[in-house]
This record gives C-alpha cells, sequence and structure tokens, in this order.
C-alpha cells in the first residue's frame, strides 16, 4: 500500500475500536478460563457448540459500548449483559468453586484481561503508547467491570498497580481440566459460519504467540520454532498493511456491533 498514510490512533476511544485489538480475543478468553471461577461459569452457561460467536461478540458490543459508545449505548449494553448474567452463578461442588457473575473480584479479572490483551496487541502492532495516553486508556477501560457492579475502588490505583496485580495473578494461574476442555471448544468450534472455521487456525496461531509460554504448555497448545517464526511473520504482516487501512476498515466491526445494539433496542 505504497503512498498510503501509517495512521496510529492516539485517543482511547479510537484505540479500543481499533479491529486487530480482536486478534488477542482468545488470549483474553484463554486468561478468563484460566480462574477456575470464571472458568466454571464460561463452561457451564456458553454454548459454544451450537452458537460459537455469541460470547465474543456480546463481550465486543460491551466493550465497544462502554468505552466509544453514548451514555444511551451503556445502558443498552449494561441491561443486556445484567439479564445475560442473571442466572450466571453456581454453589461450590465436585465441578469446581463457588462463582456468580456478579462477584466483584471475578469482574475485575474479566475486565482486567480485556484490557491487558488490548493494551498487548495494540503495542504489539503501532508501538509503546505514551504515557498520558497509556493512562487514558486504563482509565477508560475500568468501566468494563463498574458499570457491572464492581466498587470503583477495586480497580488498581494506575498502571503501576495494576502491574503489580496482573503479575501476581499470571503467577497464581493453573488451568485444569475443565479449562482446557472449554479452551478446546473455543478454538476448535465444531460448528459456525464458514468464515470462523476458515480463521480459526490463524487464531489458533495468534492465541498461542500471545500467551505466556508456561500458559501455553498448560492448555496445551502446540508451539515450535516452526510455529514461532509464523507468529512472527503475521505480527510483521500486520504491522506493514493493517495501520495503513481506512479508519472506516479498522472500526467496522464497532461500527456494525453498536449498530445493532441500538437497532435491537
Amino acid at each position: 500500500m505504497r503512498g498510503t498514510r501509517r495512521e496510529r490512533p492516539v485517543h482511547a476511544a479510537d484505540i479500543a475500536a481499533e479491529a486487530v485489538l480482536i486478534g488477542a480475543g482468545g488470549r483474553a478468553i484463554l486468561l478468563q478460563l484460566a480462574d477456575p471461577a470464571v472458568g466454571r461459569g464460561v463452561a457451564e452457561h456458553s454454548d459454544f457448540e451450537t452458537r460459537p460467536t455469541d460470547r465474543l461478540t456480546g463481550t465486543l458490543t460491551f466493550a465497544y459500548a462502554v468505552v466509544c459508545g453514548s451514555e444511551s449505548d451503556i445502558r443498552l449494553a449494561r441491561r443486556r449483559v445484567n439479564a445475560a448474567h442473571a442466572t450466571v452463578r453456581g454453589a461450590r461442588s465436585d465441578a469446581g468453586p463457588a462463582y456468580s457473575a456478579s462477584h466483584p473480584e471475578l469482574q475485575l479479572w474479566v475486565a482486567a484481561t480485556l484490557y491487558d490483551s488490548a493494551v498487548t496487541m495494540h503495542e504489539l502492532v503501532y508501538g509503546p503508547l505514551d504515557d498520558a495516553t497509556a493512562d487514558a486508556l486504563y482509565a477508560a477501560y475500568a468501566p468494563l467491570a463498574t458499570e457491572l457492579g464492581m466498587p470503583p475502588d477495586l480497580w488498581p490505583a494506575d498502571r503501576a498497580a495494576f502491574g503489580v496485580y496482573w503479575a501476581d495473578r499470571l503467577a497464581t494461574l493453573s488451568p485444569g481440566e475443565l479449562a482446557r476442555d472449554t479452551a478446546a471448544r473455543v478454538l476448535f468450534p465444531a460448528s459456525g459460519p464458514l468464515w470462523l472455521r476458515l480463521s480459526m487456525p490463524l487464531a489458533r496461531l495468534v492465541t498461542a504467540g500471545l500467551l505466556t509460554p508456561r500458559l501455553r504448555t498448560a492448555f496445551g497448545l502446540a508451539w515450535s520454532p516452526r510455529r514461532e517464526r509464523a507468529f512472527t511473520a503475521v505480527l510483521a504482516v500486520t504491522r506493514a498493511v493493517y495501520p495503513r487501512l481506512p479508519r472506516t476498515i479498522r472500526h467496522l466491526p464497532k461500527t456494525l456491533l453498536l449498530r445493532r445494539l441500538r437497532r435491537d433496542a
């Protein structure tokens, strides 16, 4: 695309609207599954076999509404998510720990995985954020949890505090059999639209590449020097091509999902 200007988003809402961040969606989901309580809730309340894209589009719609949308969008998305979460709870059993979609610590973890995955993907494509932009983006992602009821003071006070929280959580994650089984259902869908099934080899490669080696192994994801080179090549092509795409294309998922949210209200 010689002659096309490379555009770097600088506002939090513009960064969150970038379609390339969806590439880190698999990483965020697997990190969520690695928490035993979240993993059990997802396994027992998400139907990946017959509706493999529902959780992804639901999460994306909520994130776009909260970070990029209007107050009306936020209300619509919050009402939809709260309705979906109303029955997402379970008592402790042999299957795992108790869980509830309204539990503040679990809301924090889910929001944290979305924020960290978004920043990770953005910086891989565009390079490191400056401090002011990084702080603004961090603040913009906090409502992903607080809009669903998490006390605001539970969100780490700043990026340094988040880094401590994140490192501590990563060190304690140990995906069990349930998490691995659910991850396999996510990464190897048995049904769904053709575009989804065709895109999954690339999605699996990127998801594995974005995880730490320890978690990659814990989830049983294949890795090798050849796959490492393929992952590096995918990132190189993405860096070269994606930022030069028109903004309307780069923001298309946000535009379509917010339009659907308003239409279905």
